[in-house]
């Protein structure tokens, strides 16, 4: 991408967000600062930014555009085809961790770019506390720099590989999917479709809140003003989210999909975090896309979890078509099989509706918020989530180093199932 399309971008944003400043900055990396400097000139453009004031305790914290503000410490993440590294840092003004993304806007494709700016401007424009909030947002030659809040806790998937692989308690997986479908809630009702609900776009900080990102997969159902029923747009990066999307929006046929395809990923969701792996994960694509089009003739909807008082896989007596093939139980082994897991049927119940292979007989967002499974596990969830989660990564390079593996922030692309698997934190 040339420096005519970096200058496209920088009008982009100064159109879709309201507060644009003029800013000098000061690059506090070599390579960043001769290419940033160089480019700058090239493009004869003022930087871009937009921030805001966020309250951290009883202080007002005022997000700056000045990159020397920021000190990196560590990279934990990369995405967009590596075009994006994420680092953990320290806004130096007020000695606050915050996460960091930077992207190289200059390699970046149209698709990129639009998915980039739709994501920027959703979370400026949503107001949700379980939905991630970007607190600044600037450009620095060709790079564009994104400034949000550091999560402690990462994903709910780097969980599951660090220290859940087999699977979290149902109270846990009760308390991650409440504090998600509520964000998940707000969106539907603010009429767009999320298309990426996943453990690793489930965020959770050091206060045990829980965060939903993957805003730059949205897609509006409001058109010319009006709400549409269906929408038929096919995911852009879509790879890596097979295994979570539904089979209405896998098929592309004249229905179309519409806010009750999020509900099957939530569905899907729930697998993951219960199984400590993806259903479909080690299945070939072509397999996997006839196994959801077509529905099993059977429902083994969670690997290795069953009813308490049941010793194996029984068919849904619901009649409930959930869309996993029986090609699934192949992931099953011996050793699962000999001490399976135990869930309570309302457990169960949630998954099965979510995964009914017609859309229109799964709940809403809103729907599930009332299932008797989260008004079980607001029963039994005596104090703050933080009591059934290990201690948290805190503020210390050698901290973060002793729980990252090197393997977890290795470079990764965020669209490939296999490298995704890496990936520690994920957006």
């Amino acid at each position: 991408m040339g420096l005519a399309s970096v200058a496209l971008v920088r009008s982009r944003l100064k159109e879709d967000c309201s507060c644009i400043l003029r800013t000098q900055v000061e690059s506090i990396e070599a390579e960043k600062q001769s290419e940033a400097s160089s480019s700058q000139g090239l493009t004869d453009e003022p930087a871009v930014s937009w921030g805001q004031w966020t309250q951290t305790g009883d202080d007002h914290i005022s997000w700056s555009s000045e990159i020397s503000h920021y000190n990196l410490q560590v990279e934990i993440g990369r995405g967009c085809n590596n075009l994006t590294s994420v680092y953990l840092a320290r806004h130096i003004p007020t000695g606050t961790l915050v996460a960091v993304r930077i992207t190289d806007l200059e390699r970046c494709s149209e698709e990129h770019l639009k998915a980039l700016q739709n994501e920027v401007i959703l979370s400026h424009s949503f107001h949700h506390p379980n939905i991630l909030t970007f607190w600044a947002m600037f450009t620095a030659g060709s790079w564009l720099w994104v400034i949000s809040p550091f999560m402690a806790y990462s994903s709910a998937s780097h969980l599951l590989r660090t220290y859940f692989p087999e699977g979290m308690s149902e109270v846990l997986i009760g308390n991650i999917l409440l504090g998600a479908i509520s964000g998940l809630n707000y969106m539907h009702q603010h009429g767009y479709i999320h298309r990426s609900f996943k453990a690793s776009h489930i965020l959770i900080s050091g206060d045990g809140l829980v965060y939903l990102s993957g805003l730059n997969h949205l897609h509006s159902l409001v058109s010319n003003g009006q709400r549409l029923k269906s929408v038929y747009e096919f995911p852009q990066f879509s790879t890596s989210m097979l295994p979570w999307l539904s089979p209405e929006l896998l098929r592309q046929d004249m229905y179309g999909y519409n806010v009750k395809s999020d509900i099957y990923s939530v569905g899907i969701t729930a697998c993951e975090l219960a199984n400590g792996c993806v259903p479909f994960q080690d299945m070939p694509r072509t397999q996997m896309l006839l196994q959801k089009l077509k529905g099993p003739s059977y429902f083994p909807w969670v690997m290795n979890t069953f009813p308490r008082g049941e010793s194996r896989i029984k068919n849904s007596r619901s009649g409930i078509d959930s869309g996993i093939g029986e090609s699934m139980t192949h992931t099953l082994t011996s050793e699962r099989l000999q001490t399976p897991k135990t869930f309570s049927p309302a457990f169960h119940n949630l998954i099965e509706l979510c995964l009914h292979q017609d859309p229109e007989k799964r709940p809403s967002a809103r729907g599930l918020l009332s299932h008797a499974f989260f008004k079980q596990i607001k029963e039994q969830t005596k104090g703050s989530m933080l009591s059934l989660l290990p201690p948290a990564i805190w503020d210390t390079q050698s901290q973060i180093s002793a729980v990252v593996h090197p393997a977890a922030i290795r470079s990764e692309s965020a669209y490939g199932l296999q490298k995704e698997r890496g990936t520690y934190w994920e957006f």
